[in-house]
């Protein structure tokens, strides 16, 4: 029998007794043969090993050569190196979470290879037993997958086994948007209040929180009735910078308090930096803002920090996401509206879009969405809404014109 070309497998018994394999499955970094070795007691078992590596290196799906990494082991690494220096912040501040206080704690043990759809979907049903939230779940399984994805990419697994993994249920909430009325009773609240053309940017413009916050004078042309999104206000987060305690517990309250987070991030996508039109109505109120602010400004003086921001503090500082919550729900008291959130507001507009029949690619452009399925999930029917199909149906079925054609 000659001699068996190089790279071929081979399967012998050695002089230990037990049977070995060896299956060049590819090249290693350095350029030297990827040479696997299997083991078993008989040759049938060492043949089946060699034809399974034989396989998944065909089929391109052989898991890369180099340390075995642990679930801790590569979460660690995904999050430090590969994820947290290319997201947004909060993005980043979501992943830690899911990472170091669900996925590590609960699956770091186990080797990366070895971890099985079944042990993830247990993983998410002990913490919704544990009193989770279903999104809180749901959000440790997605960025599991996401981490996940990544070693599958760089060769580290096969396959992605959060993939296959039942992802946690999420019950649809259900959400009624203000109305029209509602909206005008939120608009007339809000006139007498500081940055009251704030609360006209979110009813009618659905731009999110940081948007808004986030908006310059340099983003507005009131000639041409035009806004531009570019950026996002981030909510502060600060460390202490007293040399000597200062006895404030919150770094927020130390009086030489320093920022660890910018102002302001990128918009959330490609699609979220858009133009966006302004209503005649809402170019007069900005007007009006203007020259109010431009009268706080003379007023402050020397305490006026001058940033060029759109809706200001007292003293020209951005505002804080936190107190403009707080003015929120300050808003919906006066109007003697029900309780909402903030991102209501957003809902509300995409609703009103809906209303007037806007085209679903103008409403995209308007909302910053960079997918039509956001369009499906943010526009509700409304009552008022639903009061119009009752109407048209009723108009249809039980009109005199309806009834003289079925007698006839």
């Amino acid at each position: 029998m000659g001699r068996r070309p190089n790279g071929a497998s081979s399967i012998y018994k050695g002089g230990d007794g037990v049977w070995h394999g060896r299956v060049t499955v590819g090249v290693k970094d350095d350029g030297t043969p990827d040479r696997r070795h299997v083991r078993g007691k008989s040759e049938a078992v060492v043949t089946r090993k060699v034809r399974v590596l034989e396989r998944d290196r065909d089929g391109g799906t052989v898991r890369k050569p180099g340390q075995n990494w642990t679930v801790a082991k590569w979460l660690t690494h995904w999050f430090e190196n590969i994820a947290a220096p290319n997201v947004r912040e909060n993005t980043a501040a979501g992943y830690r979470v899911a990472v170091n206080v669900h996925l590590i704690p609960g699956l770091g043990a186990h080797r990366l290879d070895k971890l099985t759809p079944e042990h993830i979907e247990k993983l998410t049903r002990k913490m919704q037993v544990n009193g989770s939230a279903a999104g809180t779940a749901h959000q440790a399984h997605r960025t599991l997958r996401t981490a996940l994805n990544e070693a599958v990419r760089r060769g580290h697994l096969t396959q992605n086994p959060a993939r296959l993994a039942k992802a946690p249920r999420l019950e649809d909430e259900e959400i009624e948007p203000y109305t029209v009325a509602e909206v005008q009773r939120l608009l007339m609240a809000a006139g007498a209040r500081r940055n009251s053309a704030r609360w006209a940017v979110a009813l009618a413009l659905g731009l999110r929180q940081g948007e808004a916050l986030g908006l310059k004078w340099t983003d507005i042309d009131l000639d041409e009735g035009t806004l531009v999104v570019r950026r996002a206000r981030q909510r502060p987060k600060w460390r202490h910078g007293c040399t000597e305690p200062c006895g404030r517990k919150m770094a927020g309250h130390c009086p030489d308090r320093h920022p660890l987070r910018k102002e302001t991030a990128d918009t959330k996508s490609r699609a979220g930096r858009r133009r966006v039109g302004l209503p005649d109505q809402l170019v007069v109120l900005l007007r009006q803002h203007r020259e109010t602010q431009d009268s706080e400004r003379k007023a402050a003086r020397q305490l006026w920090t001058e940033g060029g921001w759109l809706f200001t503090t007292p003293t020209g500082g951005p505002l804080n996401p936190r107190s403009d919550y707080t003015e929120w729900k300050r808003l919906l008291a006066d109007a003697k509206l029900r309780d909402g959130r903030l991102h209501d507001a957003r809902h509300t507009a995409a609703t009103v879009l809906l209303v007037l029949d806007v085209n679903e690619r103008a409403v995209m452009g308007i909302m910053g969405w960079s997918n039509s399925g956001m369009t499906r999930r943010y526009q509700h029917l409304t009552a008022e809404v639903r009061r119009d199909v009752a109407s048209r149906i009723d108009n249809l079925l039980w009109s005199p014109h309806a009834s003289s054609t079925r007698s006839g």
